[in-house]
């Protein structure tokens, strides 16, 4: 049982600081709502690995963005990058052909909106995540250390 514990405890990196998790956390959420989609599993490992952070803070901030918060973070992407950039925030698509050929080619003139809003959105989730994330565990850790409230004598009923 005594490996086990190690090996959680080095999994959690209970030792660590509240900035180093935290900083984990906000790079799991910068990563999630990175335009990487596809990729996002595999730059967690890769972050775990090459930096030694807490996979377990990055994992609980990549999956702040979820499938049903999906759709409304492209969308809002697309819109905030398309309003940087200045291109039409209106793409058509040809419903007649959706090929993947099609699709591709009516696209296409979206990609670095896409790309330049979500490199923004990532970083101000970022951003405004890592405050939170380090306020969080620093209150978290400080309730851990109270002593514990002595309690009342029990009474004795006769």
């Amino acid at each position: 049982m005594n490996r086990l514990q190690s090996m959680l405890r080095q999994l959690l990196h209970l030792d660590e600081s509240p900035h180093r998790t935290a900083l984990a956390f906000a790079l799991g959420v910068f990563i999630t709502f990175s335009p990487l989609y596809g990729t996002h599993l595999a730059l967690i490992g890769l972050c775990v690995w090459l930096f030694r952070l807490n996979a377990v803070a990055m994992f609980v901030g990549a999956f702040v963005n979820n499938p049903w918060t999906l759709v409304p973070t492209l969308g809002g992407t697309l819109w905030l990058g398309c309003w940087l950039t200045g291109v039409s925030s209106a793409p058509t698509l040809d419903w007649q052909d959706l090929s993947a050929r099609a699709v591709y080619h009516q696209m296409i003139p979206y990609a670095v909106p896409f790309l330049v809003g979500g490199l923004v959105v990532s970083t101000v989730a970022a951003a405004v995540s890592y405050p939170m994330a380090y306020w969080l565990i620093v209150r978290y850790r400080a309730s851990l250390d109270r002593p514990e409230e002595q309690l009342p004598p029990p009474t004795t009923v006769r």
